[in-house]
């Protein structure tokens, strides 16, 4: 079969199979759509065709639409032609019945597509869902009017706002299969299942028309405006999760074609949306992280990874081993006495503990994840560990005495990764004959929930040990990105200015509270204050001496936190840093902050600018984020991050920053490098070095070139 097409074989019982066939997940391209329509045009006018049954190729149904389309759909494409004329007035309507033959996946337009249907045969194991908001999207093909009318709506709208798939078992709970059979039964079913509706011994159901499981009108308001004010607690910032609940509510009031209509029309404007544009930004540019230019497409196989050592059980180390066991890694954990290695175990107990909680696993997992961990006190349980994770204090010293130990008692082909987040590789396993062998493995506080792992390669570690790292990313269900070997790697180094800045400007006249304010308004989880409160001063006051010393002639160096930290203010461990904490960690400002920034102001190198008391929130921002802009621009033009896309994915998913603005790079090329460069030269010029753009961010502004390079994306999943 051709890729990118849909085949048609009519069976003797007058079952036409139409499969969906565009590997690798089935998605709804331009020319399938297009096949789709011949297809199911022939099938209805031909006389020895009694029924249709539509599936997909490979155990796939389909991943919905192809995201690339987006901007290659025809300008003069009248408005539902799609969505409409064809899915509605053609299919759902047609005179001859259709089943869907569901198995591994029916997203986005993959599961619009199956609502059209009479009936819907599914795999226990297929995933069904709409994920269309997690792109800035809404549902195109008719997903916000069929789904509340097959499941109820509030579980459509937990499916939608949540972008939540459910299994094959579910979604026949719920209403949105008709049944549930194994993968070897599941066109004969379907094609059984179909003809029973021909011969009326199954009732005929158009979704569109269904109305027996939504609410009342009164009860259906209420369950909207509920929606409206959990989705605007989730993002101020969002728009077209409102949109989506609107075109809900125009077709439950107003009747489904109108809701239709209304979804055509909002769905065409959202995909023009910047904040579409961003998100699907980060769609491709998350899987584009594990394509390393001469790492991922040299042939090599992943070895068997089964046991994972760790060294260092504090909250870090506890969190990497829970994400390890939940994930069924055998791990050892070290600790340097009983009382330490009790906490640390504690400290996974509790993790899991809370997992139960929230839902993600069940307490007879709880036992069988635990029964995976084991407590040491030794090296000599490592010996047939195939990695080892350092996760000690940030101290050279002692870090080269445990990986010189680690050569001692681990076999030879065992990977020696650190978690340090600031320290160079190099100077760590300095005393090592291994040096092949060693790569960093840099998780994020707290690092069973952190999406991110990063990996960091030195020039003699062997490719072997990064695509061996990369398999156990995945494993794990992080997203890995590759960097190179320097002080702070990808997502510290880059960030290293914006914390220094925030300091720079509270010396300069600013209030610390003002400035958290401001960039939690730009979409940041918390201010440069509150996430140092978060991570703990003594270890930014550990960071900064790591960086002063790398980079001393773009450094701010304040002393506002070492004053605090002096004072016993140690951030929110200690329930005092810039803010005050309750019994439930919940901050509230503190006057008394007044008096470490007077402090810190007296002794500033940098004189009080009244001008910049005048900058707006926007001027705010720029000055916060531009520094860590130029900080990227570096780390490309040094080689450590191969591509501006990674450094996206780093900013996301390391620091939070907003997914809708597409990541640090991409929201750049939103001004321009020009813009950016005059405004850092201008700042240098009075504010010194940390704003002086560097050569590479000069290059682009001269030459007008784009920061942020597209990045190319395979078929997508809605």
């Amino acid at each position: 079969m051709a890729r990118g097409t849909t085949a048609m074989e009519v069976r003797r019982d007058g079952v036409a199979v139409i499969t969906v066939s565009n590997p690798p997940v089935n998605a709804l391209s331009l020319d399938v759509i297009a096949s789709l329509q011949r297809d199911y045009v022939e099938a209805l006018r031909r006389s020895d065709v009694k029924a249709i049954v539509l599936t997909g190729a490979k155990g796939r149904f389909s991943g919905g639409f192809d995201i690339n389309a987006f901007d290659k759909k025809p300008k003069n494409e009248k408005p539902g032609s799609l969505s409409i004329d064809f899915l509605t007035d053609i299919v759902e309507d047609a005179q001859k019945p259709s089943v869907a033959a569901i198995d591994g996946i029916a997203l986005g337009g993959g599961l619009e597509l199956a609502m059209v249907c009479h009936a819907r045969v599914s795999t226990s194991s297929a995933q069904l869902g709409l994920p269309e908001l997690q792109l800035g999207i809404i549902p195109g093909l008719g997903g916000t009017q069929r789904l509340p009318r097959l499941v109820g709506l509030p579980k459509a709208l937990e499916m939608l706002l949540m972008s939540k798939p459910v299994k094959g078992v579910e979604a026949h709970r719920f209403g949105l299969v008709d049944a549930v059979v194994s993968a070897d039964d599941l066109i004969s079913k379907a094609c059984y299942w179909v003809l029973e509706i021909v011969e009326d011994k199954r009732p005929w159901f158009r979704s569109l028309h269904r109305t027996d499981r939504l609410p009342a009108l009164e009860e259906t308001k209420k369950i909207l405006n509920f929606a409206r004010v959990q989705a605007q607690k989730q993002s101020t910032s969002l728009q077209h999760p409102l949109v989506c609940i609107d075109v809900i509510e125009e077709g439950i009031i107003s009747g489904p074609r109108a809701g239709l209509m209304k979804e055509t029309l909002c769905g065409k404007m959202h995909e023009m949306s910047q904040i579409s544009k961003s998100l699907r930004h980060d769609f491709f540019a998350q899987r584009a992280t594990s394509k390393i230019p001469n790492i991922s497409n040299l042939g090599l196989t992943p070895r068997r990874i089964h046991k994972v050592a760790i060294v260092g059980g504090g909250l870090m180390g506890s969190g990497i081993a829970t994400a390890l066991i939940s994930n069924n890694f055998l791990v050892i954990l070290k600790e340097v006495d009983e009382q330490f290695l009790d906490a640390g175990i504690s400290r996974v107990k509790a993790n899991l503990r809370n997992f139960i909680k929230k839902g993600q696993t069940t307490k007879e997992d709880y036992e069988s994840k635990l029964s995976l961990l084991s407590g040491v006190l030794y090296y000599e349980q490592f010996r047939d560990a195939d990695v080892v994770i350092e996760e000690v204090i940030e101290d050279v010293s002692l870090k080269q005495k445990i990986f010189s130990d680690l050569e001692k008692h681990c076999h030879s082909n065992c990977i020696f990764a650190t978690n340090t987040s600031t320290i160079d590789l190099q100077l760590i396993g300095q005393k090592t004959s291994c040096q092949d062998r060693i790569a960093g493995a840099h998780f994020f506080s707290p690092a069973h929930v952190m999406p991110l792992l990063e990996i960091i390669r030195t020039h003699r570690t062997s490719s072997q040990v990064i695509v061996d790292l990369l398999t156990v990313a995945k494993r794990i269900r992080k997203t890995p990105i590759v960097v190179g070997n320097c002080t702070g790697f990808a997502v510290n180094r880059m960030f290293f200015p914006f914390t220094q800045v925030a300091c720079l400007l509270v010396d300069c006249g600013l209030d610390v509270y003002h400035i958290d304010h401001v960039i939690t308004k730009f979409g940041m989880p918390m201010g440069p204050f509150r996430l140092a409160d978060l991570v703990g001063f003594g270890v930014a006051v550990a960071s900064r001496k790591q960086y002063l010393q790398s980079y001393p002639e773009r450094y701010y160096n304040s002393m506002l936190i070492q004053i605090m930290l002096e004072e016993n203010r140690t951030g929110e461990s200690s329930r005092k840093g810039f803010y005050l904490y309750d019994d439930m960690r919940k901050a509230s400002p503190d006057p008394e902050i007044k008096k470490y920034v007077e402090k810190s102001r007296s002794m500033a190198s940098i004189a009080q600018d009244p001008k910049l008391l005048k900058l707006t929130e926007d001027d705010i921002v720029e000055m916060m984020f531009f520094p860590v802009v130029n900080e990227a621009c570096r780390l490309l033009d040094e080689g450590v991050a191969m591509k501006a896309s990674d450094l996206d994915v780093a900013s996301m998913m390391g620091r939070g920053f907003p997914s809708y603005r597409g990541g640090v790079m991409f929201w750049a090329d939103s001004f321009s490098a020009k813009y950016i460069y005059n405004r850092l030269k201008a700042w240098s010029k009075d504010y010194g070095g940390i704003f002086e753009p560097c050569e590479y961010l000069a290059t682009r502004a001269r030459q007008g070139l784009s920061l942020a390079a597209k990045v190319d994306g395979a078929m997508s999943r809605l």
